[in-house]
C-alpha cells in the first residue's frame, strides 16, 4: 500500500508541474516570484516533455486562475491566500486570483437539491417555499437564496461540493509526501516541521469539511462579537443544518473585493481597512478565537456599513498565555524595544535558552528597522514575518504550529486592508487594539485577576488538601517498611511546596485585589 501511495503522490506532483506548463502559468508565475534564470531553465525542461500529462483547465481564463482551478479544491485554497497578497504577486494576478473566492462553476441544482433532500431527511419543497440558482461557488461549496417554508425567512444554504472530502485527501497525501521528502533530503528544514505543519492544515482541512463544526464555530463568534460596534455575523438556523449542508441567516452586501461598488456606496476606504485589521486583532487578542479565513471572498459590507463575515470553516483558537506573548512581541516591535522581544521569546521557550540574548535583540533590529523607516505603504507584516523566520531559524527557533494560522491570517488580513487603503500603516492601525490588551491584561490588575484565578481552582481541591498534606508527612517521615524512592519524595516535596506557594499568592492576590 505504501508503494502505491508514494506513486500516487509522485504523479500528483508531476501532474502539477504539466498542468502550469501546459496551461502557460509556469512561466508567468517563474516571472511573478522572480525566479532564478536557473530554476526557470530547469522547470521548463523537466516540465516540457510532460505537459501533455497536465489538465487542459478553462481556456476562457488568465493561465494560473486555469492551471490552479485545474487541479482542485487544496489548490484552489491556496490561490485564495495568494489572491490576497498584491505585493507578492503583482497587481495584476492578485486581481485575476480573486475569482478563486467565490465565482468558480457552481455543480448543477439536481445534485444540490440530492445533497439537502439526503442530510435534512425531506424533500426540498417541504423545507423551502423557493430554492433559487446558486449565486456563488467557491472550493468547497456553493450558496443558495432560499425561502423557508415554514417561517417565509429568507435563508442562505450552503452545500458541500459532491466528493470534494475525496479530493482534499488525494492532494492532502501528496503534500505529505512532499513534507517527508524535504524533511529527508534537507534536514535544516526540519526545525520547521514540515510534517507537523502538513498536518495541521489536514486538521483545518477536516473541521472545514464537517457543516456542524462550522455552524458551531459560527455560533460561539456570533455570542464573542455579539457587542462589536460595526460588525455582524450571520445567525445560524439549526434545524436546517447538518454535516454537508448549513443553513444561516441571509444577509446583503457588498463584496469587500468589489472596491469601485464599495466607494459608490460612499464608505470610508481608510476607516474600513483599518477596521478589518482591527477587528481580526480584537478577537484574537480578546477572544483568543479569531476568524482564520478573512480573504474578500468572505467578506461584505452592509447597507448601513457594517463589516458582516461569512464562512467559518476555518476557524484559529490560541490561549491565553499564547496571547500574552504574541501581544508582547507585537507590543515590543511597536515600541521598537527589541531587548524585550528577546526576552519574550526566550521566556516562552520559543529560543534555546544556551544561544545568547543580546546577539538575538540585535538580530530583531536588523529586521524591524529597516522597515520602520519606511514609507507607511512599504511597511508590512508579511515582510517582517518573513524576516523575523530568517532570524528565528538562526537561532534554533522551531516552527510554532500554535502561531501559524494567526501568521498566516495576519498577512491575509494585511492584504485586505491594503487592497482598500493601499498606503495603510499596519503598525500604526494594530497600535490601540494591541496597547488596549497589554494594559488590561498585563500588569498589577491581570496579576490580580491570575491569582483569584488561582485560587478559585486551588479551592476545588480544598477538602483534598489536608489529607494530602497529612499523607506526604507521614511517607516522608515513616522510619521503617519501604522508603518511598527519591522521584517519589521529590515530587511530595514539589507538591508541599506548591502547596505552600499556593497559600502565599492566594494571601498576595487578596492583598492586590483590595489595593484596586
Amino acid at each position: 500500500m505504501e508503494d502505491l501511495s508514494f506513486f500516487s503522490d509522485l504523479w500528483r506532483l508531476v501532474r502539477t508541474g504539466a498542468t502550469f506548463q501546459r496551461t502557460g502559468a509556469l512561466d508567468e508565475a517563474m516571472r511573478t516570484l522572480e525566479a532564478p534564470t536557473g530554476l526557470r531553465v530547469a522547470a521548463k525542461v523537466l516540465m516540457w516533455p510532460v505537459q501533455w500529462l497536465g489538465e487542459k483547465g478553462d481556456p476562457s481564463l488568465p493561465p494560473v486562475v486555469r492551471a490552479i482551478q485545474a487541479l482542485g479544491p487544496s489548490y484552489v485554497k491556496f490561490g485564495q491566500i495568494l489572491s490576497t497578497r498584491p505585493d507578492v504577486t503583482g497587481p495584476e494576478l492578485s486581481l485575476q486570483l480573486r475569482v478563486l473566492q467565490d465565482k468558480l462553476p457552481p455543480f448543477s441544482m439536481d445534485r444540490a437539491r440530492r445533497a439537502v433532500e439526503f442530510e435534512l431527511g425531506a424533500p426540498v419543497e417541504a423545507l423551502f417555499a423557493e430554492f433559487g440558482e446558486p449565486i456563488a461557488a467557491a472550493s468547497i461549496a456553493q450558496v443558495h437564496r432560499a425561502v423557508r417554508a415554514d417561517t417565509g425567512e429568507t435563508v442562505a444554504v450552503k452545500i458541500q461540493r459532491p466528493g470534494i472530502a475525496r479530493a482534499f485527501a488525494r492532494d492532502i497525501s501528496a503534500f505529505y509526501f512532499v513534507a517527508r521528502t524535504i524533511e529527508r533530503f534537507a534536514p535544516k528544514t526540519r526545525r520547521l516541521k514540515p510534517t507537523d505543519v502538513i498536518a495541521h492544515f489536514d486538521g483545518v482541512v477536516q473541521q472545514e469539511l464537517d457543516f456542524r463544526l462550522e455552524a458551531a464555530a459560527a455560533a460561539e463568534f456570533a455570542a464573542n462579537s455579539a457587542d462589536d460596534a460595526g460588525f455582524r455575523v450571520p445567525e445560524v438556523i439549526w434545524e436546517l443544518s447538518a454535516s454537508t449542508v448549513m443553513t444561516s441567516q441571509w444577509v446583503t452586501g457588498t463584496n469587500m473585493g468589489d472596491v469601485e461598488a464599495l466607494r459608490a456606496q460612499g464608505i470610508d476606504m481608510e476607516e474600513m481597512g483599518a477596521r478589518v485589521v482591527q477587528v481580526f486583532l480584537n478577537h484574537a487578542l480578546r477572544d483568543g478565537f479569531f476568524h482564520a479565513d478573512m480573504h474578500q471572498g468572505n467578506l461584505k459590507v452592509g447597507p448601513e456599513g457594517d463589516l458582516i463575515a461569512l464562512d467559518f470553516g476555518i476557524m484559529g483558537r490560541i490561549d491565553a498565555y499564547t496571547r500574552r506573548v504574541f501581544a508582547e512581541i507585537v507590543y515590543g516591535f511597536l515600541r521598537q524595544d527589541y531587548r524585550r522581544v528577546a526576552e519574550v521569546h526566550f521566556e516562552a521557550g520559543y529560543v534555546p535558552a544556551d544561544r545568547d540574548m543580546d546577539e538575538f535583540a540585535q538580530a530583531l533590529r536588523t529586521v524591524a528597522a529597516p522597515i520602520f523607516g519606511q514609507d507607511a505603504s512599504k511597511i508590512s507584516m508579511a515582510r517582517l514575518l518573513a524576516h523575523l523566520f530568517d532570524v528565528t531559524e538562526r537561532f534554533g527557533m522551531e516552527t510554532r504550529l500554535e502561531l501559524i494560522l494567526l501568521q498566516r491570517t495576519m498577512v491575509v488580513v494585511e492584504g485586505v486592508g491594503r487592497s482598500l487603503d493601499p498606503r495603510m500603516n499596519m503598525w500604526e492601525t494594530s497600535k490601540p487594539v494591541v496597547e488596549r490588551y497589554v494594559r488590561d491584561n498585563i500588569g498589577p490588575g491581570a496579576v490580580a485577576r491570575d491569582l483569584f484565578e488561582t485560587v478559585r481552582i486551588l479551592s476545588r481541591f480544598g477538602p483534598l488538601l489536608p489529607r494530602m498534606a497529612e499523607e506526604a508527612l507521614i511517607n516522608r517521615n515513616r522510619g521503617e517498611g519501604e522508603k518511598p524512592s527519591r522521584g517519589k519524595s521529590s515530587s511530595w516535596g514539589i507538591g508541599l511546596l506548591g502547596m505552600g506557594a499556593g497559600a502565599g499568592f492566594t494571601l498576595l492576590g487578596l492583598w492586590i485585589a483590595t489595593l484596586l
